[in-house]
């Protein structure tokens, strides 16, 4: 099923200067002391495998010497600029572990591991091709989700912050079956929930290695929350149904529990509250998020047969003339966004209009 929804490779999109400029005004764009292509300097890589003796596709390079030493106080002042505040102050007490090259994926990223030697605790941190599609599904996940972002960008170069979490195909191998029926049930309920929030802001390509679940304690249970970990397919498709996680054959596992052991009734009540929230937020960043549809409006970040193709459905779906109206994705996004805050401040009676 994935492989109809996904049909081809998307093409990267550049940075452009209404997004960059966006991108400055809310602290995300930056002068960096290192770029995407320094790190292709590299002289070799050893494949790294998992537990397993599975190969990962990930590559641990190894730069000439003279180089070394120049690209690891880069990566150290990148990570004093994403974490901190800049300063050089704590750079003698970093030291980088290792820098791993991707060999798949559309930005080819590396994974950069930087380590306090004071006290051996360390975080990952990821440098891409700036693909402006990212940067719009970073942005949305940031101000439409629950769930913060943390990124740079310069005009050819992405820093991403590491998103933690059980991925989402190796969460039903080795966690689901120690699962309580209960907890079962809150896993389906987010699932709804996170079908939902990927389809109103059309962030598609969701199979389950693109995603993790992150696995928060609470009193007496354990909350489930779906969260998206790739960005490259925002807005992209033509099949409505692939912003749908749910319609993937990876996710199956998941709407099986759905199908299970949630009721019909139920499962409308968590999407009308997922809408909610979205709705919500979209209010509370209303001037943010603005500004950057109107950058979004002036780029078309996918092909015309897939504006057309979507356009239409959401048409036929929603029966809002907006969507049919929509010449490109930015403006279609914007239709989806205003056609949820709008019909939830027709529904809700408590809304002082």
């Amino acid at each position: 099923m994935s492989e109809k929804l996904i049909r081809y490779k998307k093409q990267v999109y550049p940075i452009k200067d209404d997004l960059f400029g966006y991108l400055k005004k809310y602290g995300r764009g930056i002068q960096m002391p290192l770029k995407y292509n320094d790190l292709l300097r590299f002289s070799g890589g050893i494949p790294i495998y998992d537990i397993n003796e599975k190969d990962t596709l990930w590559l641990n390079t190894y730069y000439p010497p003279e180089e070394k030493q120049e690209i690891d106080i880069a990566l150290k002042k990148i990570y004093s600029i994403l974490y901190v505040d800049g300063g050089d102050e704590l750079l003698p007490y970093l030291n980088v572990d290792s820098i791993d090259f991707c060999t798949y994926g559309n930005t080819k990223p590396f994974r950069i591991k930087v380590r306090n030697i004071l006290n051996d605790n360390y975080v990952f941190f990821y440098i891409k091709q700036a693909d402006a599609s990212r940067v719009y599904g970073l942005e949305l996940e940031h101000l439409l989700s629950p769930n913060q972002t943390n990124f740079l960008v310069t005009e050819d170069t992405l820093i991403e912050d590491h998103i933690s979490g059980i991925p989402g195909d190796v969460f039903p191998k080795d966690f689901l079956s120690n699962c309580s029926k209960q907890e079962k049930a809150a896993i389906a309920k987010d699932f709804v929930k996170f079908n939902e929030r990927c389809f109103v802001r059309l962030l598609g390509d969701m199979r389950a290695y693109n995603y993790v679940l992150v696995l928060m304690h609470d009193f007496d249970r354990i909350q489930y929350r779906f969260r998206a970990i790739d960005f490259d397919q925002q807005s992209y498709e033509g099949d409505m149904k692939a912003y749908y996680p749910k319609f993937y054959e990876e996710n199956k596992v998941y709407q099986d529990l759905v199908d299970e052991l949630l009721s019909s009734g139920s499962v409308e009540q968590y999407k009308r509250e997922e809408r909610a929230l979205i709705a919500k937020r979209a209010n509370s960043e209303w001037s943010r998020l603005q500004d950057l549809l109107s950058c979004m409006k002036k780029e078309e970040l996918s092909s015309k047969e897939n504006i057309d193709q979507l356009k239409k459905q959401l048409f036929k779906f929603a029966k809002d003339i907006e969507f049919k109206k929509a010449v490109n994705m930015g403006e279609i996004i914007e239709a989806a966004i205003n056609f949820v805050v709008r019909n939830y401040k027709n529904i809700n009676p408590y809304i002082i209009k």
